[in-house]
């Protein structure tokens, strides 16, 4: 295959739309209508729940850093703050976009209005964003989430881990969007009429962000900058160690999500940063499904995905050989076996995309 070309404007963005992967139909596991609108019920407990354990440990930790402030026996409490500020709000922001934690619709925007702003996503820009990463989930030229793409970044990858490329790419964007303007590819799914709240909401961001950085001035200290700003940066190993194994090494151009999405079982401390979206595979099959039903829609449909991977260490064994491999032989990926009890994968339609998995080395 030649070069793949992950631009929104590019060849490889026309040539899905002539070869059908551009707002395709998925293949979706059959559940019992009945089961499945009970699955889809929202309820307000569990992520009030959740959201008081997140927040309030959030001031906790942050309270405890400022008054233990400038000893380094306030590191352990930044590190902390910092986790939960860079990369469980990815998580939140994430869900909070589905509008799926909370019954009541008002918290789930509250919820996602303050994780957009942490993680540096303009809560506008982002929910078309990541509407089109639903839509067209790892096809080239239409998907704008790709995270590792072929062959693999993977320095870009190991800076994301202090969150230094996607952070300062969300500032850069927030200050052209603060301009009056917008990246030209934002503009290929951002509808028209939603554009003016993209500039309005950066020109928001950018006065919360100028004030910060004033009153550090004012101070001649960074201790603002660590409660708002920074957190993005050291508290984002996480998210991005998570995130990473969402799609990577995995097929790229098919239109089932066994074959692109990867489920990976989790402590409970990642699943409860990482909101559940360790279930990636059911997530995006079903993505209106709220976050504490994934366990239990994972147990009833997992005869028909592929086995999940029993860690993250263990998940990374197969995912680290691929990324490498993929450096020297890009259209190289693993392919996921199905159980005997799951319905096949279209071969006719994939047959292209399947024809290029390889053994391992």
């Amino acid at each position: 295959m030649a070069k793949r070309d992950y631009s929104l404007l590019g060849e490889d963005s026309r040539r899905a739309v002539e070869n059908g992967l551009a707002a395709a139909e998925w293949y979706h596991t059959e559940i019992p209508r009945k089961e499945m609108k009970a699955l889809m019920a929202r309820e307000d407990q569990p992520a009030i729940r959740d959201s008081i354990i997140l927040y309030g440990s959030m001031i906790l930790f942050a309270g405890l850093g400022i008054w233990l402030w400038p000893s380094w026996w306030s590191a352990p409490f930044w590190l902390a703050y910092g986790v939960l500020y860079g990369s469980a709000m990815d998580s939140r922001w994430h869900e909070c976009g589905h509008g799926t934690p909370f019954r009541t619709p008002w918290m789930n925007v509250v919820v996602y209005q303050i994780a957009s702003f942490c993680m540096v996503r303009n809560p506008v820009t982002w929910r078309w964003s990541h509407a089109r990463h639903h839509t067209d989930t790892v096809i080239v030229g239409r998907d704008p989430e790709i995270v590792a793409m072929r062959p693999p970044a993977l320095f870009r990858i190991f800076l994301n881990f202090f969150g230094i490329i996607d952070a300062w790419n969300g500032w850069a964007r927030m200050l052209l969007n603060a301009s009056g303007r917008l990246d030209p590819e934002e503009a290929t799914y951002i509808p028209e009429s939603e554009q003016p709240k993209v500039i309005r909401v950066a020109r928001i961001w950018t006065a919360i962000y100028a004030a910060t950085i004033l009153q550090a001035l004012a101070m001649q200290s960074i201790l603002p900058l660590m409660v708002i700003g920074l957190p993005r940066l050291y508290g984002a190993w996480h998210h991005v160690l998570t995130g990473i194994l969402q799609h990577a090494g995995l097929a790229d151009n098919v239109i089932d999500h066994r074959m692109n999405s990867r489920t990976v079982y989790m402590n409970p401390i990642s699943r409860f940063i990482y909101w559940n979206m360790n279930y990636h595979v059911e997530h995006h099959m079903f993505p209106m499904v709220p976050y504490h039903r994934l366990p239990e829609l994972h147990a009833k449909i997992m005869h028909d995905l592929p086995p999940p991977n029993t860690s993250i260490w263990q998940a990374y064994a197969e995912v680290w050989p691929a990324l490498k491999r993929q450096l020297r032989y890009e259209d190289y990926f693993l392919r996921r076996d199905l159980p005997a009890t799951a319905k096949p994968y279209r071969e006719d339609f994939h047959k292209d995309a399947l024809g290029h998995a390889v053994p391992a080395e």
